[in-house]
């Protein structure tokens, strides 16, 4: 499978079940081991992970074995998110078991102090988000001057989230004789400033998606609802109400947003169970193996806490949040329609993010069905027909005596005839088995042909670091850090984004003050916002975000 390679690693990967190699870990590998800096175009979903893990931890083997260990550690993957922190951080201690690997995860949203005590203890491999690492580098509670290898994993993400100041500063940081891997699924002018900058004569790798035959191409039917923000739980109960789908998982942006959901899903009497990066690896376990079992039929998960998962029995596939890239939306729907059956790719999206389906339309050369979410009078009509259904499927089982004595009473003693019992049998029957009333109309939305607001320029510029361009009501947050710890704008808008999973043109305006700072957020984003940003420090001091008081 993989050339050169430390046979401790080579039995591990065979006990992992690795067979063979993917693409980019074919072309990647060898120039990593080699020592070359390189530039990988790959989206996610083709062994990207592995295919910087393994020569990195080739490197530690040969080390241990030659005794020419460092100190500190000798690797630095830098990822977007916590989710993808921690997922990378699993599969390196995977592939490094065999050799002992000391794998460390920095991200915000836990405490720093136990990272503080995991780093002391030693470690190899540092995976950190660029927010949380910064804070590590200024209370020196880690030291890169060790660090040969520096990764910077799905960069393009990482730039659209704030970090490129973080990116840099961190990369000051490093060593100057270091290898450096860039992976990115795109290739935009910022990231290629970044490999210009800091790169030293890479070898680029661009991996393709694989065309598919007509025969291998999933059968999958995609539509499009259009619903406002706050209708848009609502109408994800309605949709999974008229599908009644033997087996889904529901893509969100955030944790949080798939911690809400759960709830409220759970509620409206649907067996679901939450995945995302948050949870300890044996209750994200357990979740998969209720999905997999089917003792639940429903799976809300982020993005990167679902990457790898092949349920043979899944029906479909729904975007809660649009996808912001093409390949994240054909990866999620590709779970679906496999071996010839057929499947169903339903995404709920917000009249503003027009864009992001023409983007995922144009790049998948498909039109993506609109539709309209079911009003009440179809979401009862869809109830009747399934009381219909589960009266037709008891008529064909074997009759039962009690029953049928209790029938002959009514009609006998009560004065009934077979027509009104059964009536009744079906009203109590309906009662019994369909979920609670919905009675609520959910408002139409639709996509406009400028989805501005009538004030917002073309070209209107970025106010305090941040635009406004949301389409509802504003809240202000109180945010308990300002120009005295040094916050800026770009701090604020990058720490939000990551954590709490809004796009950076949500975020603002932000005012500085000395010792405090105020940033506008969308209403129904306020209390998602707050509680992501709990423990989370910017700048190396953990803040509190509440409304503001007036």
């Amino acid at each position: 499978m993989f050339d050169n390679l430390h046979p401790d690693l080579l039995a591990g990967l065979a006990t992992l079940g690795y067979t063979e190699s993917t693409p980019v870990q074919a072309e990647a590998v060898p120039v990593l081991l080699d020592g070359h800096d390189l530039i990988g175009q790959a989206a996610t979903g083709t062994g990207k992970t592995a295919a910087f893990a393994l020569p990195i931890l080739q490197r530690l083997a040969e080390q241990k074995e030659s005794g020419n260990r460092p100190g500190g550690p000798i690797a630095l993957v830098l990822t977007p998110t916590r989710e993808l922190a921690m997922q990378v951080s699993e599969s390196f201690k995977s592939y490094g078991r065999p050799i002992g690997v000391r794998v460390v995860s920095v991200f915000g949203g836990q405490p720093i102090f136990g990272q503080i005590k995991d780093i002391k203890r030693g470690v190899d491999v540092v995976v950190a988000t660029p927010g949380r690492a910064l804070d590590h580098l200024r209370r020196k509670t880690l030291k890169l001057g060790t660090i040969e290898v520096v990764v910077l994993d799905e960069a393009d993400e990482m730039l659209d989230m704030g970090f490129a100041d973080d990116l840099e500063a961190i990369l000051g940081e490093l060593p100057d004789q270091r290898q450096t891997v860039l992976f990115s699924a795109t290739m935009p002018p910022r990231v290629a400033a970044i490999a210009r900058s800091h790169l030293t004569e890479p070898v680029v790798v661009e991996i393709a998606r694989p065309v598919q035959s007509a025969e291998d191409t999933p059968k999958v039917a995609q539509s499009v609802f259009v619903v406002s923000r706050a209708h848009k739980a609502a109408a994800l109960g309605r949709v999974l109400d008229m599908e009644s789908p033997e087996s889904a998982i529901v893509f969100c942006r955030t944790r949080v947003i798939v911690d809400q959901l759960a709830e409220t899903l759970n509620a409206r009497g649907y067996r679901a169970e939450a995945l995302h990066g948050g949870m300890s690896q044996e209750q994200r376990d357990r979740a998969l193996g209720k999905l997999k079992n089917r003792v639940s039929n429903l799976l809300l998960a982020t993005d990167v806490a679902a990457r790898g998962l092949d349920i043979s029995h899944l029906t479909h596939v729904i975007n809660f949040d649009v996808p912001t890239e093409p390949e994240s939306y054909v990866h999620r729907i590709g779970r679906v329609g496999r071996a010839g059956r057929h499947g169903v790719a339903i995404t709920l999206c917000e009249p503003r993010e027009q864009r992001l389906i023409k983007n995922i339309e144009r790049a998948t050369k498909q039109k993506l069905t609109a539709a309209e979410v079911p009003s009440v009078d179809d979401l009862r009509s869809r109830r009747l027909k399934i009381t219909e259904n589960n009266v037709v499927e008891a008529l064909s089982q074997e009759r039962h005596d009690d029953f049928v004595a209790i029938a002959e009473r009514l009609k006998d003693q009560h004065g009934h005839n077979s027509f009104e019992i059964a009536v009744a049998a079906l009203r109590l029957l309906h009662e019994a088995t369909a979920p609670r009333s919905d009675e609520t109309e959910i408002p139409a939305a639709k996509f406009g042909k400028d989805q501005r607001r009538p004030d917002q320029k073309r070209d209107r510029s970025r106010r305090n670091g941040a635009p406004r361009s949301d389409n509802g009501d504003r809240t202000r947050l109180y945010v308990s850090g300002g120009k005295r710890s040094g916050m800026r704008p770009k701090d604020l808008v990058g720490a939000i984004a990551g954590e709490a999973g809004l796009a950076g043109a949500q975020i603002g305006p932000i005012e500085i003050k000395d010792g405090f700072s105020l940033v506008s957020v969308p209403t129904d984003s306020a209390d998602q916002v707050i509680h992501a940003m709990k423990g989370v420090a910017i700048r190396g001091k953990r803040l509190t975000f509440r409304r503001e008081r007036f």
